[in-house]
């Protein structure tokens, strides 16, 4: 059973310039196709991650998701309601409670003025769960054991922590509220590798003990094996690619996902023939014809310059790709 159910989602952002600076210099407006048509099914108690490069609209499809941004087109559904209605009525308190985000830099999404018991216990009075001070403290201080932190860290300042420690207080402050759904945008990127590893630990166990859902955003691949169940690749806004991890890992079709893969270092030296990466993303404000990928594809041909491949079922998985659909690959 979907606990969350993408459908078409997008979103356009006007970049244009000021409307003097327009007519002076005789410039049209301009927008950002930031997402552009994503759909994707999370199941309860799994974990679905995004990959792709920077500027591909990972973070922007996260926000979309918890309602930080409203969508151009498309619909999100949390189980079984349509979040953009209920964000809009009496019941959006409740469902935020449901759905919190962990951001991605640590240093930046923990008000340096507050104390470790206002930060986390931030969530309980908004929602109004603890009223008692007494009774806030024991909560804050149990959440901070959960993550692996001391229920004496409450009366510390953001400083005083190290960027794994901050990492988990925002695990904690996103916990307050007993959600089910958890939207990761890197949480780990910002972290040592050491550091990154108790960090995803803490949050496997936590899933396990709750049962919770993840959507998790990355552009690390290794992290993503070892946390995700199904893997989306996007590319310039679009997915790609949407497989079990296995298959995609074992088995990856899009030439895209084929050359994140290959750039990760062969630890086992098995000396098969590798793709590095080439070419950079394309400026979101001109977009390629076609396929948006095909000026980097060493497969592309004129269908793949002139039209857009949509995200098809192709041997249980999704891909949207010319070549792989005529068995060019």
């Amino acid at each position: 059973m979907s606990l969350v159910e993408v459908n078409d989602l997008a979103k356009v952002f006007d970049v244009s310039a000021p409307w003097l600076n327009r007519v002076v210099e005789r410039k049209p407006r301009q927008f950002v196709h930031a997402v552009d048509g994503v759909s994707f099914s999370i199941e309860r108690g799994k974990t679905l991650a995004l990959v792709g490069e920077s500027g591909c609209g990972k973070s922007t499809v996260a926000r979309l998701l918890v309602g930080l941004y409203g969508p151009t087109r498309g619909s999100v559904q949390f189980d079984g309601q349509d979040t953009r209605t209920v964000f809009a009525s009496s019941g959006a308190r409740a469902l935020r409670r449901r759905m919190q985000m962990i951001f991605q830099d640590p240093y930046a999404s923990l008000n340096p003025r507050w104390k470790i018991i206002d930060i986390v216990g931030e969530p309980l009075r908004e929602h109004d769960l603890v009223t008692k001070k007494d009774t806030l403290r024991q909560r804050v201080g149990e959440l901070l054991q959960q993550v692996g932190l001391s229920a004496a860290d409450t009366e510390k300042f953001a400083h005083q922590f190290s960027g794994g420690q901050r990492q988990r207080i925002s695990i904690a402050r996103a916990l307050a509220t007993q959600p089910e759904f958890l939207v990761c945008d890197e949480p780990t990127s910002a972290l040592d590798v050491s550091v990154q590893a108790q960090v995803l630990n803490i949050m496997k166990d936590l899933q396990r003990e709750r049962g919770l859902t993840y959507l998790f955003i990355s552009h690390n691949l290794a992290v993503v094996r070892h946390v995700a169940d199904q893997v989306g690749v996007m590319y310039l806004g679009r997915l790609v690619e949407l497989a079990d991890k296995a298959q995609l890992f074992g088995q990856p079709r899009h030439p895209y996902t084929r050359m994140l893969l290959d750039a990760i270092p062969d630890i086992h030296m098995t000396g098969r023939s590798r793709t590095p990466v080439q070419g950079e993303v394309p400026n979101p404000l001109n977009p390629p014809t076609g396929c948006a990928f095909h000026p980097r594809c060493p497969h592309a041909n004129a269908r793949c310059k002139s039209e857009r491949p949509a995200l098809i079922h192709f041997q249980g998985i999704r891909v949207a790709c010319h070549a792989v659909e005529e068995g060019r690959i």
